[in-house]
């Protein structure tokens, strides 16, 4: 897989290169900032590009911004964002552009290699990752008006799942049950989010952002 790096820590992005090398990932570029990456962009199209949500010259969302520019530029390449910490409106931003090739992820769950490498296949393959971490937060953020908060707990585990890429025979797979049992209970979370059948709209998505807006 082609990737293009972009960190501002020395030390992180050299360790995710030698990393993704070892792995037999080809590294186009490694570079600190926003801007940077662009321009790394601009000069080489790669599979997946992964980028630290806070970079030079602000820290605060240079990275996700640069993100957002090169998926409108090019869909077809993967983003995969690292954040120190859960930030639901920069979640909500990036998987607001489509959630084919799109991961979040906190940056601890880097050390946790084969989690890492996972998120970044799954990227690469067009599915979307999202930490479990950020959709247990996001759904425990829950207002009790909110919609959500009448789902029952085996639907937030579906609607967890979900929000992860997953395809209702592997969450089928996960948590131990019949594909047709899933295939309920998301219908059970389309209906008690009242997302009915229109055509045009993708549900799954639908119900993926209502949650992330929440």
């Amino acid at each position: 897989m082609r990737v293009i790096l972009a960190e501002d820590s020395t030390l992180l992005r050299e360790g995710l290169v030698r990393l993704l090398t070892e792995e037999g990932h080809q590294v186009l570029a490694a570079v600190g900032d926003g801007a940077a990456l662009l321009d790394a962009v601009g000069r080489d199209t790669p599979d997946v590009v992964v980028a630290d949500v806070r970079m030079p010259p602000t820290h605060t969302d240079e990275g996700l911004l640069a993100a957002l520019e090169i998926r409108r530029r090019d869909p077809g390449i993967g983003v995969l964002v690292l954040s120190q910490y859960v930030e639901r409106r920069y979640a909500t931003e990036l998987i607001a552009e489509g959630t084919e090739g799109i991961g979040y992820l906190l940056k601890d769950r880097v050390a946790q290699v084969d989690e890492f490498l996972a998120a970044l296949d799954q990227v690469g393959a067009g599915g979307t990752a999202l930490d479990p971490e950020v959709v247990r937060r996001l759904l425990a953020s829950s207002s009790r008006t909110d919609p959500l908060s009448t789902l029952s707990a085996r639907e937030q585990e579906v609607l967890h799942q979900m929000a992860q890429g997953r395809t209702n025979a592997s969450i089928a797979a996960a948590l131990h049950v019949s594909q047709s049992a899933v295939e309920k209970h998301v219908n059970s979370v389309f209906a008690k989010l009242g997302l009915f059948e229109s055509t045009g709209y993708n549900r799954r998505v639908l119900a993926i952002l209502r949650y992330l807006q929440s």
